[in-house]
């Protein structure tokens, strides 16, 4: 009994603390502090009750504030910085970079490549090889894990164990680098994202991975039926994990004015995290679910940057992001009338309210996919560049996710 429950105490001094798819995307344009022991052997001898209640007060003092104790089969997230940073930070000498990259109120909290791996018949697998920002280094290091996002804030990150699809969703501490939790999952899933509140975590269920290309070499292509079954909600300080089923989007064969052609259709969170959104192959670009899995309607005045749950709203509310072209352009969101155009082929994030995260292109933009991150002004008249150009057409090219800091 003593050892299970010092196992116990353990475990939960250790659970203590003090942004879709742009891989698919390409594809588709291609084709704390421990109890001491000394003290809880003293209690023991007192009776196991009352080492249990000195221990659970003990755990309670080292939280970081008064709201924030958890119940025994969650933990207790860390707060987001608060001012959040809004310094520029750019990597324009490696790629990819080396060192953190962000602007205003966003950041590049991950990048990932594509690795294809050993074909099967017509069938090409492929995976995603993940590197996570690492606060204690200020750079980034190479995952293991099937499957990467940061919550906002850059404190903690959702993780899929081993290769895709994974029955095991880890909450990982990005200073300390260890799992806080492990959700156990009895369904696959094979994509994981976080609520803007930063509590609770998406993931996408597939009976199989849908990372599958078929035809041979360049010719390959997203395979058209989707293994997807459904979701979990997984509400990270309560502990709990609540599944829906949601078959895929039809694959457009058929009379369908709605459909998606992909295999991998990963839900995403309305801007308030009251919905849910499925992608489409179709305009407009997603279909929004309620957090049962029931169909909804468009939330009223939400804009989004195509197939991502970021707003296409300028914090102020006074713009708005416009669609991918060479040049782009910003629109006023009150009468519709162009704010200003930008040399730039995509407009990605608001870093504030006068400047853009944005792909810009090397040169002239006689190659499109030579290309990378900028920071933009609305009228397009200052431009900064915040990483290295890289040939998003080659193999082994990275891409970048964006997170609020």
């Amino acid at each position: 009994m003593t050892r299970l429950l010092r196992d116990n105490l353990r475990e939960w001094a250790d659970e203590v603390k003090v942004p879709h798819d742009l891989a698919d995307r390409a594809l588709r344009r291609r084709a704390r502090r421990p109890v001491g022991m000394g003290a809880l052997a003293t209690v023991l001898a007192v009776g196991l009750v009352a080492a249990i209640a000195v221990a659970v007060a003990g755990l309670r003092g080292t939280l970081p504030g008064p709201d924030s104790a958890r119940p025994a089969s969650g933990i207790a997230l860390p707060a987001r910085p608060s001012p959040a940073p809004t310094d520029v930070r750019a990597d324009t000498e490696h790629s990819p970079p080396a060192t953190l990259v962000a602007a205003g109120r966003m950041a590049m909290s991950a990048y990932y490549t594509i690795s294809r791996e050993q074909p099967s018949g017509n069938l090409q697998p492929f995976r995603r090889v993940w590197s996570l920002y690492d606060p204690r280094t200020g750079g980034y290091e190479r995952t293991s894990w099937g499957w990467v996002d940061a919550a906002p804030g850059l404190q903690v990150a959702a993780v899929l164990d081993g290769d895709l699809v994974s029955r095991r969703l880890g909450i990982l501490d990005m200073n300390s680098r260890q799992i806080l939790k492990w959700f156990d999952l009895e369904h696959p899933v094979g994509s994981v994202t976080w609520s803007p509140d930063g509590t609770r975590v998406l993931a996408t269920a597939y009976s199989s991975s849908p990372d599958v290309l078929e035809g041979k070499g360049d010719q390959a292509s997203v395979i058209r039926d989707s293994p997807r079954t459904g979701y979990y909600i997984v509400d990270v300080e309560a502990g709990t994990t609540d599944y829906h089923e949601l078959p895929p989007m039809a694959d457009g064969m058929g009379d369908e004015k709605i459909f998606n052609m992909n295999a991998r259709q990963d839900l995403g969170w309305s801007l308030d995290g009251s919905l849910l959104w499925a992608p489409t192959s179709t305009m407009p670009d997603r279909v929004f679910y309620t957090l049962d899995g029931e169909p909804a309607e468009w939330p009223e005045g939400d804009r989004y940057v195509d197939y991502t749950g970021i707003s296409a709203t300028s914090p102020d509310g006074r713009l708005v992001l416009g669609d991918d072209g060479l040049p782009t352009r910003i629109t006023d969101a009150a009468t519709g009338e162009i704010a200003g155009r930008q040399r730039v082929l995509q407009l990605h994030a608001w870093a504030d309210d006068d400047d853009v995260i944005a792909l810009g292109c090397a040169g002239t933009c006689e190659n499109e996919f030579n290309n990378g991150m900028v920071l933009v002004s609305v009228d397009g008249e200052r431009t900064t560049q915040l990483t290295r150009n890289r040939d998003t057409n080659a193999d082994g090219a990275w891409r970048w996710v964006l997170t609020p800091r």
